[in-house]
Protein backbone atom coordinates (compact mmCIF):
# COMPACT_ATOMS: atom_id res chain seq x y z
CA UNK A 1 0.00 0.00 0.00
CA UNK A 2 1.26 3.84 -0.99
CA UNK A 3 2.24 4.98 2.44
CA UNK A 4 0.58 8.04 1.95
CA UNK A 5 -2.68 5.79 1.23
CA UNK A 6 -1.80 4.27 4.64
CA UNK A 7 -2.00 7.80 7.06
CA UNK A 8 -5.47 8.49 5.01
CA UNK A 9 -6.97 4.67 5.70
CA UNK A 10 -5.82 5.42 9.36
CA UNK A 11 -6.96 9.35 10.10
CA UNK A 12 -10.45 8.12 10.85
CA UNK A 13 -9.90 5.31 12.83
CA UNK A 14 -7.03 7.74 14.66
CA UNK A 15 -9.87 9.88 15.48
CA UNK A 16 -11.78 7.64 17.23
CA UNK A 17 -8.88 5.75 19.20
CA UNK A 18 -7.47 8.59 20.25
CA UNK A 19 -7.26 11.72 22.34
CA UNK A 20 -7.02 14.96 20.48
CA UNK A 21 -4.08 17.09 20.38
CA UNK A 22 -2.11 14.88 23.24
CA UNK A 23 0.96 12.51 21.92
CA UNK A 24 4.08 10.71 23.74
CA UNK A 25 7.65 10.94 21.97
CA UNK A 26 9.89 8.55 24.41
CA UNK A 27 13.72 8.43 24.11
CA UNK A 28 15.06 4.93 24.21
CA UNK A 29 18.91 5.05 25.35
CA UNK A 30 20.89 2.15 24.86
CA UNK A 31 24.69 1.78 25.54
CA UNK A 32 27.40 -0.35 23.61
CA UNK A 33 30.64 0.23 22.70
CA UNK A 34 31.25 2.54 25.28
CA UNK A 35 28.90 4.86 23.55
CA UNK A 36 25.28 6.09 23.70
CA UNK A 37 22.80 5.07 21.30
CA UNK A 38 18.91 6.13 20.75
CA UNK A 39 16.67 3.67 19.23
CA UNK A 40 14.79 5.56 16.60
CA UNK A 41 12.28 4.04 13.16
CA UNK A 42 11.96 5.56 9.77
CA UNK A 43 8.99 6.09 8.21
CA UNK A 44 7.84 4.77 5.13
CA UNK A 45 6.21 8.04 4.28
CA UNK A 46 9.19 10.53 3.55
CA UNK A 47 11.73 8.20 4.72
CA UNK A 48 12.42 10.36 7.83
CA UNK A 49 13.46 8.86 11.08
CA UNK A 50 11.53 9.52 14.00
CA UNK A 51 11.35 8.77 17.63
CA UNK A 52 9.00 5.81 18.38
CA UNK A 53 6.27 8.02 19.34
CA UNK A 54 2.71 7.76 19.01
CA UNK A 55 -0.92 9.00 20.37
CA UNK A 56 -3.01 8.95 23.75
CA UNK A 57 -6.35 6.37 23.76
CA UNK A 58 -9.16 7.67 25.13
CA UNK A 59 -9.45 4.55 27.50
CA UNK A 60 -6.04 4.97 28.99
CA UNK A 61 -3.88 6.22 31.73
CA UNK A 62 -0.77 8.55 29.65
CA UNK A 63 1.83 5.97 31.26
CA UNK A 64 0.05 3.48 30.19
CA UNK A 65 -0.42 4.67 26.64
CA UNK A 66 3.83 5.56 26.86
CA UNK A 67 4.16 1.62 27.35
CA UNK A 68 1.76 0.32 24.80
CA UNK A 69 3.28 2.31 22.23
CA UNK A 70 6.69 1.22 22.81
CA UNK A 71 5.28 -1.73 22.46
CA UNK A 72 3.34 -1.37 19.07
CA UNK A 73 5.97 0.38 17.64
CA UNK A 74 9.50 -1.08 18.73
CA UNK A 75 8.97 -4.07 20.61
CA UNK A 76 10.15 -2.50 23.68
CA UNK A 77 8.42 -3.81 27.17
CA UNK A 78 9.36 -3.67 30.90
CA UNK A 79 11.46 -0.39 30.62
CA UNK A 80 12.14 1.77 33.33
CA UNK A 81 10.32 5.26 31.73
CA UNK A 82 10.71 8.61 33.17
CA UNK A 83 8.71 12.29 32.04
CA UNK A 84 10.83 14.88 31.36
CA UNK A 85 9.55 17.20 29.26
CA UNK A 86 6.53 18.68 27.19
CA UNK A 87 6.61 19.73 23.72
CA UNK A 88 4.12 22.17 22.37
CA UNK A 89 5.39 24.59 19.50
CA UNK A 90 2.30 25.01 17.27
CA UNK A 91 3.63 24.26 13.61
CA UNK A 92 5.82 21.25 15.12
CA UNK A 93 4.67 18.74 12.85
CA UNK A 94 2.97 20.86 9.94
CA UNK A 95 5.28 20.47 7.61
CA UNK A 96 6.02 16.46 7.68
CA UNK A 97 2.10 15.95 6.91
CA UNK A 98 2.48 19.14 4.47
CA UNK A 99 0.89 16.76 1.13
CA UNK A 100 -2.29 16.13 3.76
CA UNK A 101 -5.34 18.60 3.62
CA UNK A 102 -6.18 20.22 7.44
CA UNK A 103 -8.61 17.80 8.11
CA UNK A 104 -5.90 14.92 8.62
CA UNK A 105 -6.09 14.05 12.33
CA UNK A 106 -2.46 13.22 12.20
CA UNK A 107 -2.23 17.27 10.94
CA UNK A 108 -3.88 18.59 14.46
CA UNK A 109 -1.66 20.78 16.57
CA UNK A 110 -0.42 18.07 19.07
CA UNK A 111 1.86 18.48 21.94
CA UNK A 112 3.97 15.69 22.50
CA UNK A 113 4.62 14.61 26.43
CA UNK A 114 8.41 13.57 26.70
CA UNK A 115 9.68 10.34 28.37
CA UNK A 116 13.23 8.56 28.40
CA UNK A 117 13.87 5.43 29.02
CA UNK A 118 17.35 2.91 29.60
CA UNK A 119 17.47 -0.04 27.78
CA UNK A 120 19.87 -2.56 27.16
CA UNK A 121 20.49 -2.74 23.25
CA UNK A 122 21.69 -6.74 23.11
CA UNK A 123 18.26 -7.65 25.28
CA UNK A 124 16.45 -5.86 21.89
CA UNK A 125 15.29 -6.82 18.34
CA UNK A 126 13.66 -3.81 17.46
CA UNK A 127 11.13 -4.77 15.22
CA UNK A 128 9.24 -2.14 12.91
CA UNK A 129 5.35 -1.60 12.77
CA UNK A 130 3.78 -1.56 9.51
CA UNK A 131 4.07 2.30 9.27
CA UNK A 132 7.62 1.57 9.19
CA UNK A 133 10.88 0.40 7.42
CA UNK A 134 13.07 0.62 10.35
CA UNK A 135 13.32 0.30 13.69
CA UNK A 136 16.90 0.66 14.04
CA UNK A 137 19.57 1.91 17.55
CA UNK A 138 21.57 4.93 16.52
CA UNK A 139 24.81 6.44 17.86
CA UNK A 140 24.11 9.63 19.35
CA UNK A 141 27.47 10.53 17.32
CA UNK A 142 26.05 9.79 14.40
CA UNK A 143 22.70 11.78 14.49
CA UNK A 144 23.94 15.02 12.68
CA UNK A 145 24.35 13.02 9.52
CA UNK A 146 20.86 11.90 9.18
CA UNK A 147 17.50 13.52 9.39
CA UNK A 148 15.25 13.85 12.28
CA UNK A 149 11.61 14.76 11.29
CA UNK A 150 9.54 17.63 13.51
CA UNK A 151 11.41 18.44 16.38
CA UNK A 152 12.80 15.06 17.98
CA UNK A 153 16.08 16.34 17.39
CA UNK A 154 15.26 18.88 20.08
CA UNK A 155 13.46 16.35 22.46
CA UNK A 156 16.42 13.98 22.11
CA UNK A 157 18.56 16.82 23.18
CA UNK A 158 16.67 17.49 26.01
CA UNK A 159 16.45 13.93 27.28
CA UNK A 160 19.76 13.90 27.01
CA UNK A 161 20.01 16.66 29.14
CA UNK A 162 17.67 16.03 32.05
CA UNK A 163 19.78 12.45 32.02
CA UNK A 164 22.72 14.15 32.74
CA UNK A 165 20.78 16.33 35.63
CA UNK A 166 19.29 13.26 37.16
CA UNK A 167 22.00 11.33 36.83
CA UNK A 168 23.45 13.07 40.54
CA UNK A 169 20.68 12.11 42.01
CA UNK A 170 19.61 8.85 40.47
CA UNK A 171 21.09 5.71 39.81
CA UNK A 172 21.88 4.81 36.19
CA UNK A 173 22.85 1.75 34.47
CA UNK A 174 20.59 -0.88 35.61
CA UNK A 175 18.89 -1.18 31.92
CA UNK A 176 22.14 -0.13 30.24
CA UNK A 177 25.00 -2.84 31.58
CA UNK A 178 24.88 -6.71 31.50
CA UNK A 179 24.12 -8.40 34.76
CA UNK A 180 27.75 -8.71 35.61
CA UNK A 181 30.04 -5.66 34.92
CA UNK A 182 33.87 -4.05 35.71
CA UNK A 183 33.83 -0.66 37.00
CA UNK A 184 35.58 0.73 34.29
CA UNK A 185 32.55 -0.31 32.47
CA UNK A 186 30.81 1.57 34.72
CA UNK A 187 32.36 4.90 34.44
CA UNK A 188 32.41 4.35 31.17
CA UNK A 189 28.53 4.46 30.52
CA UNK A 190 28.91 7.52 33.36
CA UNK A 191 31.32 9.71 30.66
CA UNK A 192 29.35 8.51 27.67
CA UNK A 193 26.23 10.59 29.35
CA UNK A 194 28.35 13.48 31.06
CA UNK A 195 30.04 13.37 28.13
CA UNK A 196 33.04 14.25 30.12
CA UNK A 197 36.13 11.80 31.14
CA UNK A 198 35.98 11.32 35.47
CA UNK A 199 38.76 10.91 37.67
CA UNK A 200 39.05 6.96 37.82
CA UNK A 201 39.85 7.14 42.05
CA UNK A 202 36.56 9.82 42.82
CA UNK A 203 34.68 7.67 40.61
CA UNK A 204 35.40 4.25 42.16
CA UNK A 205 34.77 5.91 46.21
CA UNK A 206 31.68 7.71 45.47
CA UNK A 207 30.27 4.48 43.43
CA UNK A 208 31.23 2.06 46.46
CA UNK A 209 29.52 4.45 48.83
CA UNK A 210 26.17 4.87 47.33
CA UNK A 211 25.59 1.18 48.30
CA UNK A 212 23.63 0.42 45.17
CA UNK A 213 26.72 -2.61 44.18
CA UNK A 214 27.21 -6.11 45.06
CA UNK A 215 30.88 -7.27 44.63
CA UNK A 216 30.92 -10.34 43.09
CA UNK A 217 33.30 -13.15 43.83
CA UNK A 218 34.59 -13.58 40.39
CA UNK A 219 36.98 -11.60 37.88
CA UNK A 220 36.24 -10.23 33.94
CA UNK A 221 39.13 -12.60 32.50
CA UNK A 222 40.71 -12.44 29.22
CA UNK A 223 42.18 -9.36 29.15
CA UNK A 224 45.69 -8.48 28.97
CA UNK A 225 46.21 -6.64 32.60
CA UNK A 226 45.33 -7.30 35.96
CA UNK A 227 41.49 -9.91 36.15
CA UNK A 228 39.43 -6.21 37.44
CA UNK A 229 36.66 -7.38 40.07
CA UNK A 230 32.73 -7.86 38.71
CA UNK A 231 29.88 -6.09 40.11
CA UNK A 232 26.09 -6.53 40.05
CA UNK A 233 23.47 -4.04 41.18
CA UNK A 234 21.87 -4.69 44.34
CA UNK A 235 18.20 -4.66 43.29
CA UNK A 236 16.90 -3.45 46.71
CA UNK A 237 18.62 -0.66 47.20
CA UNK A 238 18.88 0.50 43.69
CA UNK A 239 15.46 0.75 43.64
CA UNK A 240 15.18 2.59 47.22
CA UNK A 241 17.59 5.69 45.66
CA UNK A 242 15.33 5.49 42.21
CA UNK A 243 12.18 6.26 44.80
CA UNK A 244 14.09 8.09 47.57
CA UNK A 245 17.55 9.70 45.45
CA UNK A 246 20.74 9.38 46.14
CA UNK A 247 22.46 10.98 49.30
CA UNK A 248 25.75 10.32 49.32
CA UNK A 249 26.72 11.22 45.52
Amino acid sequence: MDSKQQILDKSNEARELFLPHISADPVIFGFEQNELKVLLIKMNYRKQWLLPGGYVRKDEDLDEAVERILGDRAGVTGVYLEEFGVFGKKNRSEFYFEDFDETLFHKQRFISIGYYALYNPTKLNPIPDEFSEKVEWIYLSQLSEIELAMDHREIVEKALMTLREKISTKPIGYNLLPEKFTLSELQKLYEAILGKELNRGNFYRKIKNLGILNKLEEQRRGGAHKSPDLYSFDEENYEKALENGLSNW
